[in-house]
Formats: C-alpha cells, structure tokens, sequence
C-alpha cells in the first residue's frame, strides 16, 4: 500500500489520482483506494483538509492529485443580497459548511435545511458536483507547521 505523508505544492504533473468526498477530505488518517484501484494510506498533519487541485507526496516520491468527488448539494441561487444573506446566517448560524459563490451557495444536501431555506422565501435546488466549502475564518484548510515563540510577562 501506497503512504502519502505530505501535502504538496499544486502541479500539473502527477503519477495518480485520488478521489474523495468532502467528508474524507477532512481525515488526515485514512485508508482509501486510487482512481485506479490501488490502496493508499494518508497520514498526513493533524487537521489537514484536502481541497481539489491538491497535490499529495509518497513516501516513495509519487505525486498524487486530490480531486473532490461529484456529491449530492442543495444550491441556492439569490440575487437578492438581504435574503442571500439571511441563508448565509443561518445556515452559519447551524455550522453548516457552505460553499459561497456570487449569488449562489451550496451545502451536502439536507432536505430540512432544503425546507428552512424555502420558509425563508429561497428557492432551493439539487444537483450533484464537487463540494468545496469555504475553508473557514481562523485558518481552516491546509496546517502548514510553524512555530510561535510567545513572552507572558505579568
């Protein structure tokens, strides 16, 4: 089996591809299978999120491209910036990962925040493609290690 233990810079040269759901993307422990059925072990830095266009290292020098899974996402289309926002809110509100575009937003679908959403006055649609959420405000996303040096004098 095949150990990937770094995240690398993007490239547009890679040995393998790997595909994943948003939920796996988030594991940095993980046993899955390649694109072409091959096994690989992940044991990448604690709180590691995998975006698609990532690129993984093998311990034994194969890079491996991330892409994010087709999954099924309620989309809401909004031109109306005050109702865009409130589905924000409360969606956030809910800590639910959303991914934000120009008048558009996407969640995993979820037919309770699907009917939420519509009490609000939303339309609210299904579709199935990759889910790429924001990455979060304090850092989210990719832990690259470096360290903080800190003097608490009182």
């Amino acid at each position: 089996m095949l150990k990937a233990t770094e995240v690398i810079a993007p490239t547009h040269q890679h040995d393998l591809t790997l595909t994943l759901p948003y939920e796996l993307r988030q594991k940095s422990r993980l046993r899955a299978n390649l694109d072409n059925g091959g096994e690989i072990g992940l044991l990448l830095p604690r709180g590691t999120v995998l975006r698609g266009g990532d690129c993984l290292k093998s311990e034994t020098g194969e890079v491996i491209l991330v892409q994010a899974a087709a999954e099924v996402v309620s989309t809401v289309t909004e031109s109306n910036p005050t109702l865009f926002a409130r589905a924000c809110y409360h969606l956030g509100n809910r800590h639910v990962p959303l991914q934000i575009g120009d008048g558009c937003l996407r969640y995993l679908h979820d037919h309770v925040l699907d009917d939420m959403l519509r009490g609000l006055g939303l339309t609210v649609g299904c579709e199935r493609l990759p889910f790429e959420p924001e990455a979060g405000a304090y850092g989210g996303g990719h832990h690259h290690h470096h360290d903080h040096h800190h003097d608490h004098e009182h």
